[in-house]
């Protein structure tokens, strides 16, 4: 526990200690105005807690259980990946995170809210405006109007369709339908070029998947456990409260690095190497954990494991085409992931 004066948070970095903060969220809540997500798209399961939390999730949860989510997309993912595989192949390179990964998470999560019909590259753009509105709100900037023209022809886009989330209102419906659609496509995005890149950059582990491809959803684990797609969550103290050796101030800001957790020595060994035999790969906490724990968990696999083994046998000849590495404060991916095949 350490307050950053340049963050205005009390940073938790220890494993024990980020778990105690999101499994307790009488004190530790998302439930306040600064919440930065809230401010674009509105009030979701994301930014609430208690029983209003409870009413949010609800509707959104029986979908995407594991079995469910299996049963109704496994099929939509492989023929995606593989249609997008097809469409980059001929050119013998490509630029996979905007090229491969973000259409295949746009393409997917669409299906799963029931916007079948939806157009893939304007989905993404309204991605992008709500994103960088989002990013801009969490740096003290007001939301910008990009961030509101993108939610509301977002909020047209989904409102036919929110009808049927049972028990929330239509505009209670359409904010906790863009949330999904945001991390459906932002964490997924990220999940999935940052595998590929440690794969690419760590011969060795690339050369033990390829030769066991049941080691794929292992390595994958322990991307998310050494590079998390959301690095950082956010949570506010209800009261004053000890932890750590810190002295909480009720109201103060607590920010969670997943990232650090995600390396603390005390859960892994040796945390920085990339280890895809690594035996607690799972115990990471890139999904985060406790009432908040992410609904899309179950999907975000299935999408990573299916397109990367795609990605693998279809492309043998797989490699960089230039340095990339992760950026981002919160949201950490590469922002180009150039390859040559």
């Amino acid at each position: 526990m350490a307050w950053v004066p340049a963050l205005g948070a009390w940073l938790v970095t220890r494993r024990d200690l980020a778990l105690a903060v999101l499994r307790a969220d009488a004190t530790f809540t998302v439930d306040d105005p600064r919440f930065s997500t809230a401010r674009v798209v509105g009030p979701s399961m994301l930014s609430l807690d208690g029983d209003e939390h409870a009413r949010h999730r609800a509707p959104f949860a029986a979908p995407f259980r594991m079995a469910a989510v299996h049963a109704r997309l496994g099929a939509v993912v492989a023929e995606e990946a593989e249609r997008i595989a097809d469409a980059i192949a001929p050119a013998g390179r490509a630029e996979l995170r905007r090229e491969f990964a973000g259409p295949l998470a746009a393409a997917v999560v669409t299906r799963a809210l029931g916007l079948d019909g939806a157009d893939t590259a304007a989905v993404l753009r309204w991605y992008d405006a709500i994103v960088a509105a989002v990013t801009g709100v969490t740096a003290g900037r007001p939301v910008s109007a990009a961030g509101r023209e993108a939610f509301a022809e977002l909020r047209g886009a989904l409102l036919p369709v929110a009808a049927d989330a049972g028990g929330l209102d239509p505009d209670e419906a359409v904010s906790n339908a863009a949330v999904l659609l945001f991390g459906g496509i932002e964490t997924t995005e990220g999940m999935i070029a940052n595998a590929v890149l440690h794969l690419l950059t760590h011969p060795e582990a690339l050369a033990l998947v390829r030769a066991d491809p049941g080691l794929v959803a292992a390595a994958i684990e322990e991307s998310l456990r050494l590079e998390p797609a959301a690095a950082t969550v956010d949570r506010y103290a209800t009261r004053d409260v000890a932890l750590g050796g810190a002295a909480i101030g009720r109201g103060d800001l607590v920010t969670v690095s997943i990232a650090a957790a995600n390396r603390d020595p005390a859960t892994f060994p040796d945390p920085d190497r990339f280890d895809v035999r690594r035996e607690n790969a799972r115990q990471h906490l890139a999904f985060a954990a406790g009432p908040h724990v992410c609904l899309g968990i179950h999907l975000a696999r299935l999408e990573a494991q299916t397109s990367i083994g795609v990605l693998l046998e279809r492309f043998p000849g797989l490699r960089l085409a230039g340095p990339a590495a992760p950026r981002g404060l919160v949201f950490r991916k590469p922002p180009e992931l150039r390859v040559v095949f």
